[in-house]
């Protein structure tokens, strides 16, 4: 399980183009901590775990390798909006499958 968080953390941080820096800002922690859970190291806290999910829109199952799924925060949006943002994610669900 602790392999797969170091991971998903690095990954996630990299995908919304943020470096450990960055990111350390964001959550209240130092660089130093960033890179020690990114180097499996050291664990983060559960408070830790959860600013990081909140901050990346995940689960924290998702963070700790349980679920694969991502979820989208889409309160606020009109019923119109989600429905172009659920055929955008069917889009790619069918390009992914064609690679495959």
């Amino acid at each position: 399980m602790q392999r797969q968080l170091n991971e998903n953390i690095k990954k996630l941080r990299i995908a919304r183009g943020m470096n450990q820096i960055e990111f350390a800002r964001i959550i209240g922690v130092t660089k130093q901590c960033v890179s020690n859970w990114e180097n499996d190291n050291v664990l983060p806290s559960i408070e830790m775990l959860i600013k990081i999910a909140d901050l990346f829109h995940v689960s924290t199952d998702y963070l700790l390798g349980r679920s694969s799924k991502h979820l989208v925060d889409m309160s606020g949006l009109t019923e119109e909006q989600i429905a172009h943002i659920s055929l955008l994610t069917d889009d790619f669900e069918r390009l992914n499958k064609a690679k495959e």
